[in-house]
């Protein structure tokens, strides 16, 4: 007894499992790729590395977008030709506020992601070659090995917990200053004198921080997209696969 092409009868083919599709096309990538070598035809495609997972970029991003306006609405708030030029105090005033109270709530969030708890973990932790990374940047040693770090450098790891000792100061003394009734003035006066000269130090840091990013393209394509060349992480980070 035959059956119709498609049937499930006894004499119909069996169809091939997911599987033994998988291994076929596998076999097909395999055959191109030697055919690729035999006819010269290199592999151009630049080997990429996961760097953040999308819950750490949108992190960044709104973190980044917070201070910017925070910092900007600030500079509206004490330089004169500024304040003249965007009028509106009030209204900059709120900003000001709003965005420095919300400055904490990207960070809280992203406490959720556990790829965010793993790379807060990183920074948290000073290892000895991080005092070998700052000791070369010391004597300004560019040679190749020069500078050992794992995922994170030891630059990036003191810009980031003195940028969140910043952020809780300025959100100390920020309250302090908005809320009147609730501290004697003496403190109020002490909290605007560190609120205004750590505002100025933060500007200054940030700055500092845009500038090395742009410097460096492949990091902003990791903060981009969350991967990055394969080749720029073995040379800048080149114990960042012994730490996972």
């Amino acid at each position: 007894m035959t059956s119709t092409p498609g049937s499930g009868g006894p004499t119909a083919a069996p169809t091939p499992r997911r599987s033994d599709r998988h291994e076929d096309r596998q076999d097909e990538l395999s055959d191109d790729r030697r055919d690729g070598r035999q006819n010269d035809r290199p592999d151009t495609t630049p080997r990429l590395r996961r760097r953040f997972s999308r819950a750490e970029r949108l992190v960044h991003r709104t973190t980044a977008a917070l201070m910017l306006l925070c910092v900007a609405t600030a500079a509206c708030l004490y330089v004169p030709q500024l304040a003249e030029l965007v009028g509106r105090r009030y209204l900059v005033v709120t900003l000001h506020q709003w965005s420095g109270l919300l400055l904490p709530a990207p960070f809280l969030v992203g406490l959720a992601s556990p790829s965010f708890r793993a790379d807060l973990r990183r920074l948290n932790r000073f290892a000895p070659h991080d005092k070998e990374w700052l000791r070369a940047v010391r004597r300004r040693d560019f040679r190749p090995g020069s500078r050992p770090s794992g995922k994170f450098n030891a630059g990036q790891k003191v810009y980031a917990g003195w940028i969140a000792g910043a952020v809780l100061v300025m959100l100390a003394t920020g309250l302090m200053m908005w809320f009147t009734g609730l501290t004697p003035l003496v403190w109020r006066t002490s909290a605007t004198f560190v609120h205004d000269w750590l505002s100025l130090a933060v500007g200054l840091v940030l700055v500092g921080h845009i500038g090395m990013a742009y410097a460096d393209p492949q990091a902003r394509r990791g903060m981009r997209t969350g991967s990055v060349e394969r080749p720029w992480a073995e040379r800048e980070h080149p114990l960042w696969k012994e730490e996972e």
